[in-house]
């Protein structure tokens, strides 16, 4: 009896010290942990819970402003401008989010091929994405000029009147599509990481069974690869719904020619850092984070029909 007591006694104290080891050890995770937590809260989850309050008021940085209600998001259901920002922005994901994929997967696939310096074309396709936006601004806003632009200059040297670009309202967000396209090597390096993946086996067993370049792509390259695009799916979704920069840069932020410009980011930060209409703005940023989240969710959804993963 008395060793059984003992044996219940010294199994007792270790599960003790195992206890005060373990709250020594998670208190010490937490002391490293906390000027990353601190930040999180103080820079992240105080504004956002601040802007949700704010969307709410008339608050404008030099005041405080008072309640409002609903009338913020009712005041830009009414504002044609609004209206006009959301449809610049849907058109430029509209197109550009697929043509991003269709020319990154094509761009990569060449770049996988088995030739002599490619390392160098890798580099090359890739540089673009070094270039920051507001000097690429400048930089397109001389190759797209109408009138002395490089552009409309090689075009009216085979005969061909270059359209306005830029300065056209019909032109302005092909234009910007086509500027935004140049730098989707942060995509392409994507998707090479993606085809290097793959392994060979699965083309090895393509060529047995006589299977042409065109149906090994189909069959074996891009179902293999759509984890990849799935993610720059969702990754260029978000992007094109906070597309800024460069419109900015090239309007001035006037979003001309005829509001065809103005980004639904554009109009958020004139009425928040303009006008001062910071209830105005903090609506807008959440009807934003509920169209992103919106799509995102559909896309999550939807992934579970065209998504493969290796091993499934």
């Amino acid at each position: 009896m008395a060793k059984l007591v003992d044996q219940a006694h010294a199994n007792i104290v270790p599960a003790a010290d195992k206890r005060r080891s373990f709250h020594r050890t998670n208190w010490t995770g937490w002391l490293f942990a906390s000027p990353w937590a601190l930040g999180l809260l103080c820079f992240y989850a105080v504004p956002i819970l601040m802007s949700i309050y704010f969307s709410f008021t008339t608050y404008s940085i030099l005041q405080p402003g008072e309640y409002v209600g609903l009338t913020n998001y009712i005041d830009l259901f009414r504002d044609p401008l609004f209206w006009k920002s959301i449809y610049n922005t849907v058109y430029f994901a509209v197109f550009f989010v697929p043509l991003s994929i269709f020319f990154g997967v094509a761009l990569a696939m060449m770049l996988n091929m088995k030739v002599k310096g490619m390392a160098v074309y890798r580099t090359i396709y890739f540089l673009p994405t070094l270039v920051p936006q507001v000097a690429m601004a400048v930089l397109w806003m001389w190759l797209l000029h109408p009138n002395f632009g490089l552009v409309n200059g090689m075009l009216s040297a085979i005969g061909i009147d270059g359209p306005p670009w830029l300065s056209g309202e019909a032109w302005s967000k092909p234009s910007l599509i086509l500027m935004s396209l140049w730098g989707i090597g942060h995509a392409v390096v994507i998707y090479l990481a993606g085809l290097g993946d793959i392994p060979d086996e699965y083309y090895e067993a393509a060529e047995i069974d006589g299977a042409s370049w065109l149906q090994k792509t189909k069959s074996v390259t891009l179902p293999l690869l759509t984890p990849v695009i799935f993610y720059n799916l969702v990754m260029g979704t978000i992007g094109a719904f906070q597309q800024f920069t460069l419109p900015y840069t090239m309007t001035k932020g006037q979003g001309t020619p005829a509001n065809s410009m103005t980004f639904y980011v554009m109009y958020l930060y004139e009425n928040g850092f303009k006008y001062f209409k910071m209830g105005y703005a903090s609506a807008m940023a959440w009807i934003l984070f509920v169209i992103v989240m919106g799509l995102t969710a559909v896309i999550f959804v939807t992934s579970k029909r065209w998504v493969h993963y290796q091993g499934k």
